[in-house]
């Protein structure tokens, strides 16, 4: 290594006799400067290199706040949908493969991490991107409505049917329907989805004439299909037929890295919807987001961070943290983990199992099931049929 010494200029021989008098190459301001900034150079922090694929405000853990108003990246987002984690990128991969095709896909995941967000990027990277989009929630339908929203009625074909009525299937010809929580579909309608799924027609409610369509479907279940398969809840058939191409959505929890993503821009929409300027938030707040479980996935971050910026009066996103803990305190079930918790249904299932199991599987009378469960019996016995309740399967 040359030191400054080194860069002096040794004494000058003349007629074989040392000459004492010498300069030195340097001065000794420029020494006294170069030795300046040599320690400062050593002394200053050297600033990390920053990790490739990190969002900006990842960069420096040292900050105490975390910026909001910067712009998302082209690589955090994928046809509207926010993140960039491995588990994300993975469901993208299998997404772009089979968006092209006109096969079935049946998404597979959580309430509320974004099935929906999935089967719009399907179509939108298909050749039926410029044909319709339809949805069609088979939850929210009454079963004995769900039949003519699907296929279409005729006129005079039931009580209050004044009109011809053209159901989802014809409505989605050349493009895409959407059918999301497919697993509560009842089970006398399964065998004519499941004709539709595979022949492409059907029949209008009340005609005999056979309509032929050209449709893709996406299903998408927060459902245990195969479960209910076995439980004779869902046609083995039928699930065989959706399940073409499944796609595993990742609940929130399953990734975390995608959090303050999701924040900054839930915070941008929000903010601009309610002319409001917030620009930054504490990181000892998106810590605590990243503590929580979130069972509700995507769905509940994004209205938890609407409440979040309509308390904030300033520049800073105030979080109502405290409620997170509250929150984790009642999702909690002993012994089983936030993804296996229960549905409404199964629990309900459960419950009518459990009381006729007491009442040694009577039904009726003052000490049967029924009146343990203050139901009549008839109510019973029609719920017992439904769930594939029976003596032999507990």
């Amino acid at each position: 290594m040359t030191t400054i010494i080194d860069q002096l200029e040794p004494p000058v021989r003349v007629n074989g006799s040392q000459n004492s008098e010498w300069t030195p190459a340097v001065g000794f301001d420029e020494v006294d400067s170069a030795l300046g900034n040599y320690f400062i150079e050593e002394q200053r922090p050297r600033e990390q290199a920053r990790e490739p694929g990190l969002p900006s405000f990842q960069n420096d853990l040292r900050q105490k706040t975390i910026l909001l108003d910067e712009p998302l990246r082209p690589e955090d987002q994928f046809e509207g949908i926010i993140g960039c984690s491995a588990s994300l990128r993975e469901v993208f991969g299998q997404l772009k493969i089979v968006a092209p095709t006109d096969s079935t896909v049946l998404l597979l995941g959580e309430t509320g991490t974004g099935k929906e967000l999935i089967a719009r990027a399907l179509h939108n990277r298909s050749s039926r991107r410029d044909r319709p989009f339809v949805r069609v929630n088979c939850a929210a339908i009454p079963s004995g409505l769900l039949e003519s929203e699907l296929f279409g009625h005729e006129r005079g074909a039931f009580t209050g049917a004044i009109n011809r009525k053209i159901g989802r299937f014809e409505l989605a010809n050349d493009g895409t329907l959407f059918l999301d929580e497919i697993g509560d579909i009842p089970p006398e309608l399964q065998p004519k989805l499941l004709r539709v799924l595979q022949e492409q027609e059907f029949e209008r409610l009340g005609s005999t004439q056979t309509i032929r369509v050209n449709v893709r479907v996406v299903a998408a279940t927060s459902r245990n299909l195969p479960q209910m398969v076995a439980d004779r809840e869902f046609r083995g058939d039928l699930y065989y037929r959706l399940n073409v191409f499944p796609i595993r959505l990742p609940a929130l929890r399953e990734r975390s890295d995608d959090i303050p993503l999701l924040v900054r821009h839930f915070v941008q929409g929000f903010a601009r919807r309610m002319q409001k300027s917030i620009d930054h938030v504490s990181v000892e707040s998106i810590n605590a987001l990243l503590g929580y479980s979130w069972p509700g996935n995507v769905r509940e971050l994004q209205n938890f961070i609407e409440r979040a910026v309509i308390l904030s009066p300033g520049k800073v996103l105030r979080l109502p943290v405290s409620e997170l803990n509250q929150h984790d305190s009642f999702a909690d079930i002993p012994g089983q983990s936030p993804g296996s918790r229960l549905t409404l249904k199964d629990a309900e299932r459960e419950h009518i199992i459990q009381a006729l199991a007491e009442t040694n599987w009577i039904i009726g009378g003052l000490k049967g099931a029924a009146a343990r469960l203050g139901l009549k019996r008839t109510t019973l016995i029609s719920k017992m049929q439904r769930m594939s309740i029976s003596r032999a399967l507990a």
